[in-house]
């Protein structure tokens, strides 16, 4: 699986945004930005976006910016990636349909949709605040302790 750099930066921006939920401010594309050093324009284009998506509002004016449209729990992985990785979820196209209708029913039922399910499934299983939890976790080094 590969997920573009639009999906990774919306997925970064937001779990940055809930880290900062519970204070609620609006987040400029310009604090994001510094934030996480990606480029201001790159981010306009993720949050066009994550907005007609439904995923934040924006609020216009000298202290606008964006806020998450609902709590971060009932955000999930799985609609971050959906607003800005259209390939990532559309079905496998046909590959011998018309000439192997079994070979291409065998592919289909086997090995594309049982992966496109279980992709979808997994992804919607973290929310973004399970995901800003753990970036917390990481950022101060309270992490996972492994004994050998």
């Amino acid at each position: 699986m590969k997920i573009s750099s639009k999906g990774r930066y919306a997925l970064a921006s937001l779990i940055f945004m809930a880290q900062r939920e519970n204070l609620k401010e609006n987040v400029t594309v310009a604090a994001l930005s510094q934030g996480l050093g990606i480029s201001k324009i790159y981010l306009e284009q993720v949050f066009t976006l994550l907005k007609r998506s439904g995923l934040v509002t924006s609020v216009k004016g000298a202290q606008g910016g964006y806020l998450l449209s609902r709590p971060s729990e009932e955000i999930t992985a799985c609609e971050i990636l959906a607003a800005t990785e259209t390939a990532l979820f559309e079905e496998t196209q046909d590959t011998v349909g018309s000439t192997a209708p079994g070979i291409e029913k065998a592919m289909q039922g086997m090995l594309f949709v049982p992966a496109d399910q279980a992709l979808g499934e997994s992804l919607g299983q973290v929310s973004l605040r399970e995901l800003a939890e753990e970036a917390q976790r990481e950022d101060t080094g309270e992490g996972y302790m492994y004994y050998v």
